[in-house]
């Protein structure tokens, strides 16, 4: 594409609590699914490039773990990966669930918002505005505006569209000038492996219940690409206890066959390609304790060995 020489990029740090909806905006505002996304919480792990180049702009978006309170060491990468996308934003985009009064976890985004010390201007978005009423719109924008100063609040819905344009136009207009910092036919940083990984952890999430989907951890152990059309793919779900195992095989292997056939689809719908998936569950004792587990499924930070 010929590049204008007005043309304005920068790096957008998407930030909130869990399940606010921070994926689905991303998705939203790139026309394609890169991002997983499931109503539970916490389905984002770490940060995701997802990258908008327009004719006059690129917006490069971090997705980042919502923030909570941490209880084991794989939270606490959650939240430190939040806080270093704030370091590097020329603009903070703060999602908030316009349906809900704030919680004590978005108290917590404000804080660590505020202790970043970031210049970057503070967009605010209430979200699931299809889910409140005018009234209530108005007292929530109140609500969190009271929280942390912002330069602009829209409200907008992720899921059905509403606002999101205009969200878009100003976060453009906030860009620093300056080149594409990414091919503008690139829209993510990760590599289709880590992709399935995403798409393989956001369909068990999608199919276990309570806390089970939480102690899930993904790791593809063989990614082959057969010509253009095929890959094949063989992944691990890794779970806490020897008691969960059963519950995610299933009965008559119906679960895993279930969570297997919804990544399938996701994958091939984002790479174009028909996928085989072969899926096993293994044991790994206390892995989001521990340090060299949270490696090995790539939760770890830039520059760490």
């Amino acid at each position: 594409m010929e590049i204008s020489p007005d043309f304005h990029s920068g790096y957008v740090a998407i930030i909130g609590r869990p399940n606010v909806g921070k994926s689905t905006l991303l998705n939203k505002a790139l026309r394609q699914k890169v991002a997983s996304v499931s109503p539970r919480p916490q389905t984002t792990r770490r940060n995701q490039l997802g990258i908008l180049t327009e004719e006059a702009y690129q917006a490069i978006f971090v997705d980042t773990p919502g923030i909570h309170q941490p209880v084991h060491k794989l939270g606490e990468f959650m939240n430190q990966s939040a806080r270093d996308a704030l370091q590097d934003a020329d603009v903070i985009l703060w999602i908030v669930d316009a349906s809900q009064s704030p919680h004590e976890e978005d108290r917590l985004v404000a804080q660590f918002t505020a202790a970043a010390g970031s210049q970057a201007p503070v967009v605010l978005a209430l979200n699931k505005a299809d889910l409140s009423t005018p009234g209530r719109l108005d007292e929530r924008k109140r609500e969190y505006s009271s929280l942390l100063p912002c330069q602009a609040v829209y409200i907008i819905s992720a899921q059905t569209g509403q606002g999101v344009s205009s969200l878009m136009t100003d976060i453009a207009g906030r860009l620093p000038p300056g080149l594409p910092l990414y091919d503008p036919e690139q829209i993510t940083d990760l590599y289709e492996k880590e992709i399935a990984a995403d798409f393989i952890r956001e369909a068990a999430m999608m199919e276990l219940k309570d806390e089970l989907p939480h102690s899930v951890g993904i790791r593809v152990d063989e990614y082959h690409d057969i010509g253009d059309t095929k890959a094949e793919i063989f992944a691990t779900l890794f779970v806490e206890r020897e008691s969960q195992k059963p519950i995610v095989i299933g009965a008559g292997a119906s679960v895993i066959k279930k969570i297997g056939e919804k990544a399938r689809h996701e994958i091939e719908t984002l790479t174009g390609r028909k996928v085989y998936l072969e899926l096993r569950v293994k044991v790994m004792k206390n892995w989001r304790n521990d340090p060299s587990a949270l490696r090995q499924f790539g939760y770890q930070r830039n520059g760490e060995d």
